[in-house]
């Protein structure tokens, strides 16, 4: 039955909700395979053999949002906030300009405040006319209004990533306080698209109480609603959250069981949304030193590589054991090169490696 299921895909059919959840469901080796096999065959024929570097600049810990999982969550006592000034953002984003890097993602807790929403706009602009337009410039800073959105996107940005976490909504109300509310991430996320960029979302795979019928309409979600790209990664506990709290640090067998339902979750994602760009999460390597990398042989094509400086790494840390903390950036960008060339494919140096099915939409 699995491999008739992928006959269909490569086949360009549609899939159906039980087909996604029995693709979710594999546990057979030789199926699992042969689903990774399909997943690659389908980004090599849409997106390429090339993995896009996004250099991440991790310009703050403050947040207004208390997130039972995350480990930088307002009521979070144990973490020591910062706040990295425009001039250290702008920085970093020339050292990826001068590294080839074809994009930065500027990410942080989020805050709604002028100060900071002005601050953000000013960096951006900044990069943008120092690099003449040529850096891609993704941000991922949560929930702000369609004006907030509009000013960024003035300023240069071009993407945006803004992560769903669950489409279930006893889930999402499990996972999240009273005061965050679903329905206003749905808007902001139309309010994106309405703003003119290239819109991102994802979702935590192995959620307590998640089912792989949950995951299968998350994914159709992603399709509903027409994304441009994909950040997604597993579910790994911080040891200060509450839902850490009722969850021991992952054994061996916990971490391989979830980077295989993670490295699943890109690959049937890659096979029903096909030319969407979809990121092999640092996440994945948290659970194994090789995990990005299976992720870009299941069918992602974006790597992050991280360009934080390294004595602020420690205190961004959104679960336990995050990797490559104590690197800096040209480590990063060495390793992560030697690694990719390794499993046969390329650098995208110097290109912003823009979402193929944002191309094909505005075309439209």
């Amino acid at each position: 039955m699995v491999l008739n299921i992928l006959d269909k895909a490569k086949r360009k059919e549609e899939l159906s909700i039980e087909e996604i959840v029995e693709l979710l469901s594999i546990t057979d080796a030789d199926e699992l395979n042969a689903l990774y096999d399909t997943a690659y065959f389908i980004k090599e024929s849409y997106v390429g053999k090339v993995a896009y570097f996004r250099g991440l600049i991790e310009c703050s810990n403050l947040c207004i949002k208390d997130c039972y999982y995350c480990g930088i969550r307002r009521s979070n006592k144990n973490v020591e906030r910062f706040q990295m000034d425009e001039e250290e953002i702008f920085k970093e984003a020339l050292w990826a300009y001068e590294a080839e890097y074809g994009s930065c993602v500027i990410q942080s807790g989020e805050r709604q405040d002028e100060a900071y929403i002005s601050m953000i706009e000013r960096v951006v602009k900044r990069i943008s006319e120092a690099t003449k337009g040529e850096l891609g410039i993704t941000l991922s800073l949560g929930e702000q209004t369609e004006e907030v959105y509009k000013r960024w996107r003035d300023a240069g940005a071009h993407r945006y990533l803004l992560r769903i976490e669950t489409t279930n909504p006893k889930l999402f109300a499990k996972i999240h306080p009273e005061d965050h509310s679903m329905e206003v991430r749905k808007e902001c996320l139309a309010a994106l698209r309405r703003t003119g960029y290239q819109v991102g979302t994802g979702v935590m795979m192995g959620l307590p109480g998640q089912t792989m019928e949950d995951l299968a309409k998350d994914i159709l979600f992603l399709k509903d609603i027409d994304i441009d790209m994909v950040g997604m990664g597993p579910y790994i506990p911080h040891s200060d959250t509450p839902m850490g709290l009722e969850v021991p640090a992952y054994t061996d067998k916990q971490k391989k069981q979830a980077l295989t339902l993670g490295l699943k979750m890109i690959a049937v994602t890659r096979i029903v949304l096909r030319d969407i760009n979809i990121a092999a999460a640092t996440a994945l390597q948290a659970l194994e030193y090789t995990g990005r990398e299976q992720g870009l042989k299941c069918g992602a094509n974006v790597i992050m590589p991280n360009l934080t400086v390294t004595e602020l790494r420690p205190k961004y840390q959104l679960y336990n054991d995050k990797p490559c903390i104590d690197e800096n950036s040209a480590m990063c960008r060495g390793c992560l090169s030697g690694r990719i060339k390794g499993i046969g494919e390329e650098v995208g140096f110097n290109e912003r490696g823009d979402s193929q099915h944002y191309q094909n939409r505005i075309k439209d």
